[in-house]
């Protein structure tokens, strides 16, 4: 399931990235339940991109932004509690770790999901239902 995090730099401090996706990542596997799951913990992947300010923009114009977008398998985050659960902890943490400095009206948080059956675990595509039972043997 992978995290992209995408930060106009200067919003977190530097160094603080790695904390970021690692709570990020346990405040997903909090409320989908999945805490120390062996199958899942190590398929949640992240990459990181710290941009220049004159690269994030809203309303058009220039200013300090970060966005947390997950893509994960349709079953993911389809209980409205855990949506917003999780959007309320990814913009707490975002907020926290710069200092409370990055107003969380500019924290963005979306969910993509797949097409059932276009995910992949161990190389091989898997639908949501296969994906259940790896999950459930974690």
């Amino acid at each position: 399931m992978p995290l992209t995090l995408t930060l106009t730099e200067g919003v977190l401090p530097t160094g603080t990235e790695k904390q970021a996706v690692a709570r990020i990542t346990d405040a997903l596997l909090k409320w989908h339940g999945l805490t120390g799951n062996k199958v899942m913990t190590p398929n949640i992947t992240a990459t990181v991109h710290v941009l220049p300010k004159s690269a994030t923009f809203s309303g058009g114009k220039e200013f300090s932004g970060a966005w947390v977008e997950w893509k994960v398998p349709s079953f993911a985050f389809a209980d409205r509690e855990i949506q917003q659960g999780f959007f309320a902890d990814a913009t707490h943490i975002i907020h926290e770790l710069s200092g409370g400095k990055q107003p969380k009206d500019n924290i963005y948080v979306n969910v993509v999901h797949a097409v059932d059956g276009a995910w992949n675990l161990n190389g091989r595509a898997m639908t949501n239902a296969e994906i259940g039972k790896a999950i459930a043997k974690g």
